[in-house]
């Protein structure tokens, strides 16, 4: 019985590892294909992770995108852009020269990222923005929303209030650094949201890639140099140093101990732009006894995933010949050649057989029974092709014209003629027109007959009165004669 009892233990600890399986596997997102071969994703340590295309939108890793989580300084993200869509709006200028109020530090612990910028002091609305994003200055950062919104609790109302507008669903926000509160998070999707607009400024850009940024003495300081903390892009970064990623650029590192170790950032290389989030990563020792951050190692472990085994390819190019449309009405042709308007391509596993995409192609005249008319340029929009592959759609492209199909006038008369005698109106009309030449040619040769008729009996009338006079004369000459043999 004792012999048992390990044996037993083996297999409950076997039985417990083979239910957590499905658990960890479920954690694990699927790898990305978009209709080719799978490729293994990097083992990262980040609680949530999402990498994306920030030209064609198109995810490739998602790990917990939805799920709730703490954005530590990440949150500054939407503090400047609400600052960039203020300037934007005219609101405030870039020069304006902002003084600290008493709430400058408010929620700040010990602890807290600073700038060193203490109440009373004042610098231009431009240097709190630097504060803010270079060296992750929390103060700046309350500074930033009372200036603009009254009070901090007004500018984390328009926070909350902007993040719904760009369909944040899992966001809210109690102030506007990212200091621990039970109620201030967000997601990894939502993050990408934000950041995709803020990427719209090119000031935001500029702020999140400055490596440093040198503040003048001010009223209560005296010259300050901010060094950015991204590691990635800054190789003097003095917090997070030996990360140095030559493609990234931007945009914000994160930290607090409920947040774990964050970072958004950017990266470019052979034209594919890509937007990584890491939320909620962790440490360990290195063999020198530092520390690595793996903030930093996860996401260089995305982009480099997906550099070396996805590439731009072109599924379908601009020059192919898809399909030929009938034209009426051509005087050269009675057909035309549609093609792709632009190349369609896409990121895909390397390996990818591009032969295997389902190519659809809709002909618009076909479709919705209407048939294409001369003239006909070139560009012209005749159908459409859609490409997919096991269902997933990989893209939609517009078919036109390869070259132009002129009209021609003889056959545009005739069809112009046989439509217009066709319409029912004109059909009318005519019966109309043609019972009208009919009553008049019959009336008319009524008409011409009695003529005809009164003009024979006025000569008969006239032939009998002249024979009548002629008879009479006859009469008068006779009875003269007679008269005059008398006398003799």
């Amino acid at each position: 019985m004792r012999k048992s009892k390990p044996i037993l233990f083996l297999l409950i600890l076997c039985l417990a590892v083979t239910l957590c399986v499905p658990a960890l596997a479920a954690d694990t997102p699927a790898n990305y294909s978009a209709g080719g071969e799978a490729q293994p994703a990097p083992d990262i340590h980040a609680r949530c992770a999402l990498l994306c295309d920030l030209e064609s939108g198109q995810t490739y890793y998602a790990r917990n995108a939805d799920q709730k989580a703490y954005p530590a300084s990440l949150t500054k993200i939407m503090t400047v852009l609400l600052a960039l869509e203020a300037l934007d709006r005219g609101e405030v200028q870039l020069t304006d020269e902002v003084t600290a109020g008493a709430d400058a530090r408010q929620g700040l612990d010990e602890e807290s990222s600073t700038a060193g910028i203490q109440p009373g002091e004042t610098m231009t609305f431009e240097q709190y923005l630097y504060c803010a994003m270079i060296s992750s200055a929390n103060e700046a950062c309350n500074v930033i929303g009372a200036h603009l919104a009254g009070s901090i609790s007004a500018f984390v109302q328009r926070m909350n209030d902007r993040a719904a507008e760009l369909g944040c669903t899992g966001t809210h926000f109690m102030n506007p650094h990212g200091m621990p509160d039970d109620n201030h998070y967000t997601t990894a999707a939502d993050l990408r949201l934000i950041t995709e607009e803020a990427l719209k400024y090119p000031l935001f850009e500029t702020i999140s890639n400055t490596l440093s940024y040198s503040i003048p003495a001010t009223n209560m300081s005296d010259a300050r140099v901010l060094q950015n903390t991204n590691g990635l892009i800054n190789p003097n970064a003095v917090m997070y140093p030996n990360y140095l990623y030559e493609p990234a650029a931007g945009i914000k590192t994160g930290h607090t101990n409920a947040a774990g170790y964050c970072l958004i950032s950017t990266a470019e290389k052979n034209t594919v732009k890509l937007l990584c989030i890491i939320l909620g990563s962790d440490t360990s020792e290195k063999d020198d006894g530092t520390l690595d951050f793996h903030n930093f190692t996860d996401s260089i472990d995305l982009y480099e995933w997906l550099y070396n085994h996805f590439s731009i390819q072109t599924v379908v190019s601009a020059d192919t010949p898809m399909a030929d449309v009938a034209v009426e009405m051509g005087s050269d042709a009675d057909r035309v050649t549609v093609h792709p308007q632009s190349d369609l391509a896409a990121v895909l596993p390397n390996d990818t057989d591009l032969s295997l995409y389902q190519k659809d192609i809709t002909i618009f005249s076909e479709r919705d029974g209407t048939p294409v008319v001369a003239p006909v340029r070139a560009g012209d929009v005749l159908g459409e092709l859609v490409v997919s592959k096991d269902g997933q759609e990989l893209g939609r492209i517009p078919l036109v014209a390869s070259v132009d199909v002129s009209l021609s006038h003889g056959v545009y008369l005739r069809q112009g003629l046989h439509n217009f005698f066709a319409k029912p109106v004109v059909l009318i009309a005519l019966l109309i027109v043609l019972a009208i030449v009919i009553v008049y040619l019959v009336s008319y040769i009524r008409y011409q007959r009695r003529r005809r008729a009164r003009a024979q009996e006025m000569r008969r009338r006239r032939q009998q009165e002249e024979a009548l006079f002629r008879k009479q004369q006859e009469e008068a000459m006779r009875r003269e004669f007679e008269r005059g043999g008398r006398r003799r």
